[in-house]
């Protein structure tokens, strides 16, 4: 009993620090002009699990991947979501930064469940198991998803180019996966269309940069 009281107790003053999650803001913004934080794109990603994950080619473990979604953005806690395209050091220095974050989340949680986060984490980071594949994929295809749903207004430049070069390598090991991301791109391209991008310019220029496209 007394385990389980102070096991309690270092979760509940472990949440005060997951929670900056729910106000720490991502470069996505929602289709109400408000921008998205890292909590929401969390739920984004587990709901897309749970209303995909039956139709892939390989069964994984969907518990495991439920909790892999739930702590893989935990380290942003504590050094803020860094955008994918942005140049910085502080983007050069993430993944160290983000495993001494996670190193130190897992000291503040009671055993074993601290070290079951860390895991999770590193099982993530590493992409190898199915359950991280999927959930890596779902990562990347989110994103787009939302941007597809916000005013286009709020796109970089950047993210034009990202709709062809950022997913495929994610999703490329499952078929589903594969029609998923075509049916976000065919959005993704209606999107820029509406927005007076010129998308069969930027595909054959895309393509000539990077004839393996």
């Amino acid at each position: 009993m007394d385990d389980d009281r102070l096991a309690a107790t270092k979760v509940l003053d472990f949440l005060p620090l997951a929670e900056r999650l729910k106000f720490e803001l991502r470069h996505s913004w929602l289709s109400n002009g408000r921008q998205e934080s890292v909590a929401e794109h969390t739920w984004f990603l587990i709901l897309m699990a749970v209303l995909t994950h039956k139709r892939l080619e390989q069964p994984v473990d969907f518990g495991r991947v439920l909790a892999m979604l739930a702590v893989h953005d935990l380290g942003e806690a504590e050094i803020g979501d860094i955008p994918f395209f942005e140049s910085s050091d502080r983007q050069s220095q993430k993944a160290t930064q983000e495993q001494a974050a996670m190193d130190r989340i897992a000291q503040m949680l009671p055993d074993p469940e601290g070290e079951t986060v860390r895991q999770l984490w590193l099982e993530f980071e590493d992409g190898h198991t199915a359950e991280s594949k999927f959930a890596r994929a779902l990562d990347h295809l989110e994103v787009q998803a939302q941007h597809n749903l916000a005013e286009f207004s709020t796109w970089e430049p950047v993210e034009h180019e990202l709709v062809y070069t950022k997913m495929d390598s994610r999703c490329a090991h499952d078929g589903f996966l594969k029609l998923l991301l075509s049916e976000i791109r065919n959005q993704s391209e209606s999107k820029m269309a509406d927005g007076g991008i010129d998308v069969a310019s930027l595909k054959t220029r895309l393509k000539l940069s990077n004839p393996s496209w």
